[in-house]
């Protein structure tokens, strides 16, 4: 049997980008951003974006997470 790369069914990726979020800037945070990524040689603005963003929702939802005592109890 020939298993070709083109004939083999291809997983459904789940990954794919299908929503846009739009967001507006003044020119000073354009400038600081702009900056920022020009320093850096960051090429994928967007990538970058979404990156640094879910980042800090992921590090904020693990300090937010629930646990059974509160923070003063804990610190006994």
């Amino acid at each position: 049997m020939n298993f070709d790369k083109e004939h083999t069914p291809k997983p459904k990726d789940t990954t794919n980008r299908l929503h846009k979020v739009t967001f507006l800037l003044n020119e000073k945070e354009l400038d600081l951003m702009r900056r920022y990524l020009d320093k850096y040689n960051i090429e994928n603005r967007s990538g970058w974006c979404r990156e640094t963003l879910l980042k800090h929702i992921i590090s904020n939802m693990i300090y937010d997470y629930p646990t059974l005592f509160d923070e003063n109890e804990m610190r006994r």
